[in-house]
């Protein structure tokens, strides 16, 4: 069920189509900051995405739900009387879905000029892959991002589906959502947004182009210098057999390091020539196996050393740190992140559960304005 509403996004009414991956979480976002955000369900999801109970789709927390067939001419009407009284539209389906619904951004825009109309998309709205399925994995592979991670002679390492979706898919369209709702102050008009996964994960990867470009990362995968290739940017084994993050790129982090551990900062130092990266990786290995996570980060981890515990899921909320900034909760019986960033003055509220199919949809609506006469047709 919907919280109450505060933050910076407070006030704007957000039609979300429901999808997988990366629409829910875009809509995530922006309820989190406090818009209202008003998930239009089918009833039935069919074979798609992973299926799970409500309660754990973290992504449809803080939103209202209604229910509509929309291959019904009735429940169309009332998705269009929603929309007109929306600010932002979100929707995931294949480029042409929308229209054959009646519900396309031409038919949108012409009934509210100010919609901001957020399409997203593996492939993009055109070009010859556009009308064809796929999910992160071929999104990735794709953009170039795919290929250089992963371990040296080992194949492409699937990062979940982090880069694609979320990145490159639900932060991406949630900038471009914010960002045509502050132009429509100056114009005040909306306009329609192709966010494309393909193009996100391969924006993410500006840098790593730059690089490239200038000699820096030219190695085969995992031989590069932030790929695990450099012995000073990795994970290594503690005695316990969990994890310590190490990640000393400049000389003078390295030299707290040597400092604190004792280890040779000669020896550390010559690592800046990738000849000397396997005798100092493996020197590093032995220093680390020889202790607990926990010693490690008792003499590392308040000092500039950058070192920290990679950390499991059902770890992450007792650590000190992520403990005293609540950067987790379990309001809901089980660990989930908090709402971020962090507003001085319009702060958001915690986060809500997810509703239940149809939950809270038509009390949403008959806010918002949406004749009680019409919501009364509804047919599911």
């Amino acid at each position: 069920m919907a919280s109450s509403k505060q933050g910076p996004l407070h006030g704007i009414r957000v039609v979300e189509f429901a999808g997988i991956g990366p629409g829910p979480l875009c809509g995530m976002l922006l309820a989190d900051l406090g818009a209202e955000v008003l998930l239009i369900e089918r009833g039935t999801k069919g074979d798609t995405g992973i299926q799970m109970p409500r309660r754990f789709e973290v992504p449809h927390r803080g939103k209202a739900s209604i229910v509509l067939d929309l291959k019904r001419p009735a429940n169309q009407t009332i998705a269009l009387g929603l929309i007109d009284l929306a600010d932002v539209l979100i929707e995931g389906f294949r480029p042409g879905t929308m229209e054959r619904l009646g519900l396309g951004p031409e038919v949108c825009l012409a009934r509210n000029p100010r919609l901001v109309y957020g399409r997203m998309t593996g492939y993009g709205q055109d070009g010859p892959l556009a009308l064809v399925a796929g999910h992160d994995l071929n999104y990735i592979s794709l953009s170039g991002t795919l290929h250089v991670i992963g371990r040296a002679g080992g194949l492409p390492t699937p990062p979940l589906n982090l880069v694609g979706d979320y990145a490159g898919g639900s932060m991406l369209l949630a900038f471009g959502i914010t960002s045509a709702l502050i132009e429509r102050q100056r114009s005040g008009n909306g306009q329609i947004i192709d966010a494309s996964m393909v193009e996100g994960a391969a924006l993410l990867m500006s840098y790593l182009f730059g690089m490239r470009a200038a000699g820096l990362h030219e190695a085969p995968r995992g031989e590069n210098l932030l790929d695990s290739g450099a012995p000073f940017y990795d994970v290594y084994e503690c005695s316990d057999g969990k994890f310590i993050a190490f990640a000393a790129i400049e000389h003078k982090f390295r030299e707290v390091f040597a400092q604190r551990t004792g280890f040779p900062v000669e020896q550390l130092m010559l690592s800046d020539d990738p000849v000397n990266w396997p005798s100092v990786r493996a020197a590093l290995k032995a220093l680390f196996k020889s202790q607990s996570r926990a010693h490690w980060c008792e003499i590392l981890e308040d000092h500039d050393a950058c070192v920290t515990p990679v950390l499991s899921p059902s770890e992450v909320q007792l650590h000190r740190h992520n403990n005293m900034r609540k950067s987790f909760t379990d309001s809901s019986g089980f660990i989930q992140p908090q709402t971020a960033p962090r507003f001085s003055r319009t702060p958001s509220a915690p986060p809500g559960a997810p509703p239940e199919s149809g939950q809270g949809g038509v009390e949403m609506a008959r806010n918002w304005g949406l004749s009680p006469d019409l919501l009364q047709t509804i047919r599911i």
